[in-house]
């Protein structure tokens, strides 16, 4: 008797998606990731051909899924490495600079007007995501309980808030 196409992954959805969701939620820290994650492994596993063919499917999504946390992990470093060199950078940028004349003064007041155009073209999610971090000072975490939306999402938005607006000031 043949299958009906999709019953291997109802299957696995009702049998594992609790268990997978635990098992990526401890690699990641954050269930809301795990969850993600777990989302999307399933996805995988959807648009595989045979996927009813799998030896093992159960093993195959877990691997599958695991591959996915950790590359989540590694996208989290590069992020935060990311974000620990730009402050650096711009507390030494800071610290350098003494507008003290009124050339020095005129020139930081445009640079001001730089980073508003910057801030204000800026798609609205990213927009809210970088202000809530680096104005309110609320942690991933938070912004993203906030905004309704994955860690993973707050750490996509900021990037490209960070990216755009170093495009925008760096000539």
């Amino acid at each position: 008797m043949a299958k009906r196409p999709g019953e291997l992954l109802d299957a696995l959805i009702s049998s594992q998606r609790s268990a997978l969701v635990r098992f990526l939620s401890r690699k990641l820290g954050s269930i809301d990731d795990a969850q993600e994650i777990a989302q999307d492994a399933f996805m995988r596993l959807h648009r595989l051909e045979h996927a009813d063919d799998l030896d093992n499917a159960r093993a195959y999504l877990f691997q599958v899924a695991s591959n996915m946390a950790i590359d989540q992990l590694r996208r989290r470093k590069l992020h935060a490495r990311y974000l620990e060199e730009e402050g650096a950078r711009l507390q030494d940028d800071t610290a350098q600079q003494d507008p003290g004349t009124p050339e020095e003064l005129v020139a930081a007041r445009q640079q001001l007007g730089l980073i508003y155009r910057a801030i204000e073209d800026l798609p609205l999610r990213c927009r809210q995501a970088l202000m809530l971090h680096r104005v309110r000072g609320l942690s991933y975490a938070e912004i993203a309980r906030d905004m309704g939306v994955s860690v993973s999402s707050v750490e996509k938005y900021i990037l490209e808030a960070l990216k755009h607006c170093r495009e925008h000031l760096i000539p």
